[in-house]
């Protein structure tokens, strides 16, 4: 199962992050467990920019914008973050 972890503070673009993310893992028949990251210490912990930031299995593959739902499947299958 893989985490992916949704970085941010909650906010419209936070949760259309989640969304997207959600949609992908459940286009590609991925199971996933999502955690949402608010705390900012922990955020920064990841070098993100800006958010919202997308981290799966500890890789921050996309922050400052929302990815495509094809994108996020891309990272899911990909072998670098599993």
């Amino acid at each position: 199962m893989l985490t992916v972890k949704i970085l941010g503070s909650g906010c419209a673009n936070c949760k259309k992050l989640e969304a997207v993310a959600r949609e992908a893992a459940s286009a590609a028949r991925v199971e996933a467990e999502f955690v949402k990251v608010t705390d900012v210490k922990q955020i920064i912990a990841y070098d993100l920019m800006s958010t919202p930031g997308l981290v799966i299995n500890e890789k921050l593959v996309s922050s400052g914008r929302i990815p495509t739902v094809a994108e996020v499947q891309g990272w899911l299958a990909s072998p670098a973050v599993t």
